[in-house]
């Protein structure tokens, strides 16, 4: 089981996208036992640059993963190999 928040989901409050990524993320954080924190890109100047129309980036302890949908095949592959580092 994974005890800290590997996924960071930049994203917007107002991003229709970015909530359909954070609901299709829950079986995967269940399945592993994951967590994810949730940033708004327009609360960061900086973040806002970085990311602005690439919205929702999934990043994976430092890796980006997948922008706009979630690609599941990989933050399942990046899941698994952070479970088996950890064992």
């Amino acid at each position: 089981m994974i005890t800290t928040a590997p996924l960071t989901l930049y994203g917007r409050a107002w991003c229709h996208l970015c909530e359909d990524m954070r609901a299709a993320l829950e079986p995967l954080l269940a399945e592993f036992g994951a967590q994810v924190v949730v940033v708004d890109v327009d609360h960061d100047p900086l973040l806002e640059a970085r990311y602005n129309e690439r919205v929702p980036v999934l990043v994976c302890d430092g890796v980006e993963l997948c922008h706009y949908h979630l690609d599941v095949a990989c933050v399942r592959a990046a899941l698994a190999a952070r479970v088996a580092a950890a064992s």
